[in-house]
């Protein structure tokens, strides 16, 4: 090939004058299409196992703490929030350890991944998002029945880590720490009176050893044609192929089922050890009390094979809900089905409110479903749903939920629709939402000192007093307005940094001071950009007036302060000079 201007012509100029021709000769009829080559061997680069670095996680809670956040949101289940929240903080805190001393792992360690055993809707699925939101890593649900179904077992269960990798925003390293919950795990027990192999059950467990111990799984998926073009494109630029793996070492497994013929097995066992002489005659037990005594024999009795049970060597047992804990949760601030409709309604601009023996029916109802926290979704929705059809075309802008909507809906709501007495419902209103304003102040009250330790913010009362008010008048979560006021806490302390930074002036902001501001910044009456500038003006020259005066150089700021400066400074001085 001749060279032009002592050099060699470029495979894409070439190119480029080629397809130039064409068009003008034939139009958009014919094009060059460049070929994909691929040579006989490829360049493999060693395989990448992404190992843990030290720093990838940051984790520093203890189970004490967790257990706090949980009661914030969980309705009874103390053993199963004192189980998951103890193995949960020691497999993070261990891993944690391990990376900051280097230590290499003990060969044949157990992983304690978790079974979790209770019947439906009592806040399994709930529990572990709530966890896996806390600590921050990416949490993945899978269904074990959908295992059964495909008969693709092996590529179900590295979905899932895949699936992993998609939540953590493709960080492969964190989502070497998630958390994969699996539900419907007793419907992959063996089934006894089956003659032969049961692939559809027992090989779903087979298939899913590995993973809960440890290994390597490709994020190429074999038979997913996006993989497969990501990966020549990858090739085309970098002449080499990689290997994205990740590993299973650290990924958590927590396992979840109704299991609701083990408690018969386990009865069973105990039964045989208390025959004889000596043997304890026992009072009739619940089911709940029955399944707390599970060992892997019994899982093993109920179908699965030994080598999975004892892969899921923590045991978890979850209570029935009873009628009044379902009615704890409606009261719940925290709880998404009531916060749910508030939003449903919110989006028409209606406010909505419930009375208490409006969520003493629904729980009832509910309870009467036997299908626990899910029946409160239904009840509501029963209850709701010809209001939520038909007011949004009304001139209805509050919507208070009484005794009288939940026992006869179809009835308010002709009343409503077709004569409303405005004022007669504004005052329903307004009585329910000052007592929803105390019942939300006793809550915080209440919980003081785990929002304090969970938040890392001192809940003084006047921020309970903000925090009500502003639940009370805004549709949003509990969740949500503490770290708010946490956030606006955390930045008006800094100015007590830049401000001796500017004026060489050390001012102690006190909490009353601070819930000055927070009140004017969460209600829109300041803005946090100049908050600075109005606190400088407002101190600074009178400030170091006081300090050349009398050489102090350390000021307390209280709410008095705040709100007149200048009486603040004056009476300072006087003070100081008599």
């Amino acid at each position: 090939m001749k060279e032009k201007n002592g050099k060699l012509p470029d495979p894409k100029e070439i190119e480029r004058e080629i397809g130039e021709f064409l068009a003008k000769r034939f139009g958009g009829d014919v094009k060059i299409v460049s070929p994909i080559n691929l040579p006989q061997e490829l360049s493999l680069e060693a395989k990448k196992i992404f190992q843990p670095k030290p720093g990838n996680i940051n984790f520093d809670l203890k189970p004490r703490d967790l257990i706090a956040y949980l009661d914030q949101y969980i309705v009874r289940q103390d053993q199963a929030k004192a189980v998951l929240a103890t193995k949960i903080c020691t497999h993070f805190n261990r891993i944690k350890h391990l990376q900051h001393s280097n230590t290499d792992y003990l060969t044949g360690r157990v992983k304690s991944n978790i079974l979790m055993l209770g019947p439906t809707g009592v806040g399994k699925t709930y529990m572990i998002k709530l966890i896996a939101k806390k600590i921050g890593v990416p949490f993945v649900k899978g269904d074990a029945t959908k295992f059964s179904e495909t008969g693709y077992v092996g590529a179900d269960v590295e979905d899932l880590i895949r699936d992993l990798v998609r939540e953590a925003d493709d960080n492969i390293e964190l989502a070497g720490f998630g958390i994969i919950y699996i539900d419907e795990i007793d419907k992959i027990a063996s089934n006894h009176n089956f003659i032969g192999a049961d692939i559809s059950r027992t090989g779903v467990q087979r298939a899913l050893l590995k993973p809960m111990e440890e290994t390597d799984v490709e994020l190429k998926v074999p038979h997913d044609p996006i993989s497969i073009i990501q990966e020549i494109e990858k090739f085309r630029k970098t002449g080499k192929r990689e290997k994205n793996i990740v590993n299973t070492k650290n990924i958590l497994f927590i396992m979840s089922g109704a299991f609701a013929d083990l408690s018969e097995i386990i009865n069973k066992r105990l039964s045989s050890q208390e025959i004889g002489f000596g043997a304890r005659i026992k009072g009739t037990q619940t089911q709940d009390e029955i399944l707390k005594q599970v060992r892997s024999e019994d899982l093993i009795e109920f179908g699965f094979e030994s080598e999975f049970a004892g892969r899921l060597p923590v045991h978890a047992v979850l209570q029935k809900l009873s009628e009044n804990d379902l009615f704890e949760i409606l009261k719940n601030p925290n709880n998404p089905v009531i916060l749910g409709k508030k939003f449903d309604f919110a989006a028409y601009g209606i406010k909505i409110i419930f009375e208490d023996t409006a969520l003493e029916m629904l729980a009832k109802q509910a309870f009467n479903e036997n299908t626990g926290a899910r029946g409160l979704v239904s009840a509501i929705e029963r209850a709701l749903l010809p209001f939520e059809k038909s007011l949004p075309s009304t001139d209805i802008k509050i919507f208070p939920v009484t005794k009288e909507v939940v026992e006869n809906p179809e009835k308010i709501y002709n009343k409503l629709y077709q004569s409303p007495d405005i004022d007669a419902l504004t005052q329903t209103f307004d009585k329910m939402a000052l007592q929803e304003k105390e019942f939300i102040k006793d809550y915080l009250r209440a919980g003081r000192k785990n929002l304090n330790i969970k938040n890392h913010l001192n809940m003084t009362p006047s921020r309970i007093d903000i925090i009500a008010d502003y639940y009370c008048s805004h549709t949003t979560s509990m969740e949500f307005i503490i770290n708010k006021v946490k956030k606006y806490s955390d930045e008006i302390k800094k100015i007590e940094l830049f401000f001796y930074k500017n004026n060489d002036i050390n001012i102690v902001m006190e909490d009353d001071a601070i819930d000055y501001f927070i009140e004017q910044l969460i209600n829109n009456k300041l803005k946090i950009d100049n908050f600075y500038k109005q606190f400088n003006l407002d101190f600074e020259y009178g400030l170091k007036l006081v300090r050349e005066k009398t050489g102090q150089n350390r000021f307390f700021i209280t709410r008095k302060a705040m709100t007149d400066p200048e009486a603040y400074i004056s009476d300072f001085i006087k003070t100081t000079f008599s």
